[in-house]
């Protein structure tokens, strides 16, 4: 290919979408080694190839042989194997829209630019159609244990703390209060999911829903067990609520193509109108019946 000067800013531009390009093919080669399905490994090592070549291409233009970022990569697999495969590659995925918008920086210079933000985009498609991650298939029993969770045991920390006012008791109650629920719960989506008989697994969504739940409840409780004053606990369990509420939302939306902020907002909306009511509950049930602890 002739060499062609380019200005530094363009350069820069070039050097930057060349060190992506075989970034992301390292990624996505390292995700296909670890997929049992044949048809995701398949789909994943074309995108991973596809990438390598869109890195050759920007090297020709470059004249410079990019390294990999070796700590994106290490940091995208880790996300695999912690939050899931489809989580971890959607998000990267966002990262590729932003690049296919500046692309158009160098269009003007290299038509070629065109073509491989037309390929970026295919591979979001290609994506969607492979992912099928057994931990998605299960998101509504996972919704069940936390947004049930959430909403009653809030409720319920909220209206013990003005009536019992002692850090340790309430955290006890609320312990046995939620791992009662977390079973009740369990309990009921086996029933539940047994009853549909859909594609789901009887066992594994009652799993996922009661697991949820009492992962949930420990969280919720442990300003009870850390801190002195209840009030304080209160607030620091309110805030530990929109925060899981925030992650669990933010993962949702990353790995379902689904709206945030109006999910997020219903959900801190319910756990803390829930928690102000139980709130006055416990304080007038303290007041009618004068307990003292």
């Amino acid at each position: 290919m002739e060499e062609r000067a380019f200005s530094p800013q363009t350069m820069g531009l070039l050097r930057g979408y060349q060190r992506a390009e075989i970034t992301e093919h390292h990624i996505y080669a390292r995700l296909a080694r670890r997929q049992k399905s044949a048809e995701n490994r398949e789909v994943l090592e074309r995108i991973a190839a596809d990438e390598l070549r869109h890195a050759q291409y920007w090297r020709e233009h470059t004249g410079h042989e990019a390294r990999p970022d070796w700590i994106r990569v290490a940091f995208y697999c880790l996300l695999a194997r912690v939050l899931g495969f489809t989580f971890a590659v959607k998000l990267m995925e966002r990262g590729e829209d932003r690049a296919q918008h500046e692309y158009s920086a160098v269009m003007r210079e290299i038509p070629g630019a065109q073509t491989i933000a037309s390929e970026e985009s295919a591979h979001e498609e290609a994506l969607i159609a492979l992912l099928d991650e057994e931990r998605l298939r299960y998101t509504g029993s996972i919704v069940l244990g936390l947004n049930d969770a959430l909403v009653e045991l809030t409720g319920a920390l909220a209206g013990l703390t003005l009536a019992l006012q002692n850090t340790r008791l309430i955290a006890m109650t609320g312990a046995v209060t939620g791992i009662a629920a977390a079973l009740s719960m369990a309990t009921s989506e086996y029933l539940s999911t047994r009853t549909e008989k859909t594609e789901r697994e009887p066992l594994k969504a009652a799993v996922y829903t009661g697991m949820t739940y009492l992962a949930t409840v420990v969280l919720l409780i442990l300003p009870y067990l850390i801190l002195r004053r209840y009030a304080i606990c209160l607030v620091a369990t309110l805030l530990v609520a929109v925060g899981i509420i925030a992650l669990f939302n933010y993962y949702i939306a990353v790995a379902q193509d689904v709206p945030f902020r109006r999910r997020f907002l219903e959900m801190s909306a319910l756990s803390l109108i829930v928690a102000g009511v139980s709130f006055a509950i416990g304080l007038l049930l303290r007041t009618l019946f004068g307990v003292e602890v």
